[in-house]
Formats: C-alpha cells, structure tokens, sequence
C-alpha cells in the first residue's frame, strides 16, 4: 500500500481529523496533508513516534504490506546516500593530508641547508623533492577523483 494511503487509513481507523493526528505527533496539519498525498515524506524519526503512538510496528510502517512502497524507497535511498557522503568526507579528508604532507615536504626541502662536510661529502636531503610532489600529486588526483565520482552521481541521478 502506498504510504500516504496507509497514513490517510491509520488516521480515519482512528477517527482523527489531520490537525489532531499532527498535535499527536508534534507536526503541522499542512505535514500530515503533505505525507497523505505523497508530496514529502517523514523522516525516520516521526516513524518511530508514529509507530509508538498508533501502536505498529515499524516493520508495518514503513513496509506497509508485501509491496516495497515509496517510503521504503526513500529510506533506501537515504541510506545509500549518507553511505557515499561519509565516503566522499573520508576521502576529502584523505586528499588534505596527503596535499599538506606534500607541502610540508617541499617546505622542509626549502628550508633545509646543505653542505659539505670535512670529507668532502654532501649532505642534502633532496629525496623530499619527488616525495613532496609524490603527495601533492595523490592529493590532487583524489580530490579530482571525489569530484568526478559526484559529477557521475549527479548526472545518473537525474536520468
């Protein structure tokens, strides 16, 4: 059953008009309208109240019979939504410490003094050159990588 249908059914097996089924659950009338005839839906915090308050179980709820509804959908697409953006911040994250190592290498390079010793042997740290770069380049590249991934999303999103 569609889930603004089955809210509409919750409300009238109950006897309450939509003003009092929002005061029973914190919400506006204008909520209560809006999830009856599917323009937005609640979030999973007003289903656990909802389940609690009219006495279903979640499983019900959200499920609403055998069919997948359009609240099951939505909470799906949620999830794998908040799934991608943890993702998306762990490699955000990932991209602005490989670019500040890289930076931090460079910057040790250029301040560093070299020189030669009694023996006639120089001491240079130059191997921080290619490893500076090394960063820079990964840092660059997984920011580029973030940014392409959400572009991809985005486009596929719409389609």
């Amino acid at each position: 059953m569609d889930f603004g249908k089955q809210i509409k059914q919750i409300r009238l097996d109950k006897n309450l008009t939509q003003e009092q089924m929002g005061i029973m659950l914190n919400v506006t009338r204008q909520s209560i309208s809006n999830w009856e005839n599917n323009k937005n839906l609640p979030d999973l915090e007003l289903l656990v109240s909802m389940s609690k308050v009219f006495s279903l179980s979640l499983d019900q709820l959200i499920l609403g019979g055998n069919d997948m509804n359009n609240l099951t959908e939505k909470l799906i697409k949620d999830g794998s939504e908040t799934r991608r953006a943890k993702f998306n911040l762990i490699l955000v994250i990932i991209g602005t410490a490989l670019l500040c190592i890289g930076a931090s290498c460079l910057i040790i390079k250029g301040m560093s003094v070299e020189y030669v010793d009694a023996q006639g042997i120089l001491h240079e740290n130059f191997f921080l050159l290619p490893i500076g770069f090394l960063f820079l380049f990964s840092g660059i590249a997984t920011f580029c990588i973030v940014g392409i991934k959400n572009i991809i999303t985005r486009i596929n999103s719409k389609s």
